[in-house]
């Protein structure tokens, strides 16, 4: 009779596609998969907002609702679930679908300041034990058009898959006139508070 062995568990799941906060785990030393999570955002999103939930609120709510969605099929292990939402004049911004929604999105911000609602859960065993979200202020300079569409020209369809339409670790940082807040939940992980509670669970450098 043949043995089948199970899947391996592994002790820390980040249940997101983002390279970005794969990239900033993985630097600080923190071995995990990526398995990401398909939930539809745009509904519990706008449900949310509906019910008058906040930014902060509901990118915390829906960082569970990824951890959970992976935790179910990982017994033991610490599933990482992330969520930010850019909140411009009282409108929350998505990832733009396409160029001509970057620039919109970017013509928008140009000259204001907007909050970046950043959140982070650990779920274990289908359960919340850690979450923590924080929520960055930056303000973008009065840029042109030509300047947006130059911009645009140089970082390529790669920004699509930012928030607002940026990246503040590159030509990005351009944009801005001010930024208050941790640089690495402006980029999509509270990673110092998230660091402290990983060692807690012996994860990663002590």
């Amino acid at each position: 009779m043949m043995t089948i062995n199970p899947t391996p568990i592994h002790d820390v799941i980040l249940a997101s596609a983002s390279t970005v906060r794969k990239r900033l785990l993985s630097a600080a030393g923190i071995s995990m998969v990526t398995t990401p999570a398909h939930v539809d955002e745009d509904a519990v999103k706008q449900a949310h907002k509906a019910d008058g939930t906040s930014a902060v609120d509901t990118a915390t709510a829906l960082a569970e609702i990824k951890a959970l969605r992976i935790s179910g099929s990982a017994p033991g292990a610490l599933v990482i679930g992330a969520d930010q939402i850019l909140v411009c004049g009282g409108e929350w911004f998505d990832k733009p679908p396409d160029m001509d929604h970057a620039k919109g999105h970017l013509c928008a911000l140009r000259g204001q300041t907007h909050e970046l609602a950043t959140a982070a859960v650990v779920v274990r065993d289908g359960v919340r034990i850690w979450h923590h979200a924080e929520t960055p202020r930056l303000t973008m300079r009065p840029f042109t058009d030509a300047f947006i569409d130059d911009y645009l020209a140089r970082e390529g369809t790669d920004i699509l898959s930012s928030v607002g339409a940026y990246r503040l670790e590159g030509l990005g940082a351009q944009l801005f006139s001010r930024i208050e807040g941790d640089f690495f939940s402006i980029l999509g992980l509270p990673l110092l508070a998230l660091l402290d509670f990983l060692r807690l669970h012996r994860v990663g450098p002590s």
